[in-house]
């Protein structure tokens, strides 16, 4: 064989063998992907429960918050309870007041 044949032979088989060894690569990289697309519904699974988490750690401040208010909606109610009864018995006395100095100034 003569020298320039000897070199295209090797040379085709040099490109059939670097064929082999990019298809090799390819098949390794399909294979490798049920791996990685594993690992994001992992990932995903693992966000979405620490939300859930957050929702409900949310939820329950809510719920706390909800209750403070209504104690202290309950406490003002009895504010204003007792702030009625005491203007209530208060009013009376200052009328009584009241008419007691307008008598003192009409004997005056």
């Amino acid at each position: 064989m003569s020298r320039p044949m000897l070199l295209v032979f090797l040379l085709i088989i040099l490109i059939i063998t670097s064929q082999f060894e990019w298809k090799q690569q390819l098949v390794a990289d399909v294979d490798s992907n049920p791996n990685v697309s594993q690992k994001q519904h992992q990932i995903s699974k693992a966000e979405e429960t620490v939300k859930e988490k957050i929702i409900l750690v949310q939820e329950k401040n809510i719920q706390r918050l909800n209750e403070l208010v209504r104690h202290l909606q309950e406490q003002l109610q009895q504010c204003r309870g007792r702030n009625g009864t005491i203007n209530g018995t208060v009013s009376p006395l200052a009328d009584r007041i009241l008419e007691l100095e307008r008598q003192q100034i009409l004997e005056d």
